[in-house]
């Protein structure tokens, strides 16, 4: 099996549609299908399951993780001997569930490195383990758990999770409400799998309860505008919550020691890390989350 069959390999796994994999590979379909026949009759196993739909099977899991963290230990071989030529500044590579929290500490990464250039990928928390072992990605930033061995990891974060309500909703002069008063209440919410989902999902089913979801969507960002616009309630975080305007909305502690976010962030523990990579987990974790700005020792003069 040669590095292309292995890579093209990776592209029907991730798509489990072999049409789609050819579109995206620019090869032909049939091409592709006796590649794909003929790595399963080397290995001497199916890879997929074919009734119906393209499924990968559980031995195709089994060899795709060891594929990605084979290709990923050449690809960073590539990217080591590219470091060591240009000085060790090139390509920074960083995943996220969302970006919004780190517009302070990348800008602050840019300004002081202006010719490293940095990769950003939107990913869910289930990916991220996978994604970081295959050194598909540098750092990670997940506001839930990655439980995962060969991971190290610090936490940058813990903050309170808020509730957010129109102004001229009935909750909005209270100080505190707890779950058991939202069972009804329509929630603005991010869709499963998120962080944010998850804790509301978590915190309804431990009082036995579902939350009424009147919004679901992957546009985070748009949580606190569609509250705003009266279209229902939802969990903000602090840190959303102190850069917020402060007409924006009623801001209600929810009675729950659960309501929080950690923001952890994450690295391979055997990776080798460029060192863009090193310099921009150092900007991350020297970040003063709490005032939103570097530590005055790490700050950036002009």
């Amino acid at each position: 099996m040669d590095l292309n069959t292995l890579r093209q390999f990776l592209v029907v796994a991730r798509l489990e549609h072999l049409s789609h994999a050819a579109d995206e590979l620019r090869v032909a379909q049939p091409s592709l299908s006796r590649t794909i026949a003929r790595l399963e009759s080397e290995l001497r196993t199916p890879l997929f399951d074919r009734a119906g739909r393209l499924r990968l099977n559980d031995t195709g899991k089994l060899f795709r993780d060891y594929v990605e963290r084979a290709l990923g230990e050449l690809e960073a071989g590539r990217r080591a001997v590219a470091d060591a030529i240009s000085g060790g500044f090139g390509t920074v590579r960083l995943a996220s569930e969302t970006f919004l929290t780190f517009i302070g500490p990348l800008a602050a990464f840019k300004q002081a490195h202006p010719g490293v250039e940095v990769e950003l990928h939107q990913i869910p928390a289930a990916e991220m383990a996978r994604r970081l072992l295959a050194q598909d990605v540098d750092l990670c930033v997940a506001s839930q758990p990655i439980h995962s061995d060969g991971l190290e990891a610090v936490e940058l974060l813990d903050e309170a999770v808020w509730l957010a309500a129109p102004l001229d909703h009935p909750l909005a002069g209270r100080t505190s409400v707890t779950i058991d008063e939202l069972a009804d209440e329509p929630f603005i919410a991010a869709s499963e799998g998120h962080w944010h989902r998850r804790l509301l999902d978590r915190l309804f089913a431990a009082r036995g309860l579902t939350p009424r979801i009147a919004y679901e969507g992957e546009e985070v960002s748009a949580i606190a505008e569609l509250i705003k616009a009266g279209l229902g309630i939802g969990l903000v975080p602090d840190l959303a919550r102190r850069s917020a305007p402060s007409a924006s909305a009623a801001w209600i502690a929810v009675d729950h020691p659960g309501c929080r976010r950690t923001l952890t962030l994450y690295w391979g523990a055997g990776s080798h890390l460029s060192a863009a990579a090193r310099e921009l987990r150092g900007t991350i974790t020297d970040w003063d989350w709490t005032s939103g700005g570097p530590h005055a020792s790490t700050a950036i003069t002009p």
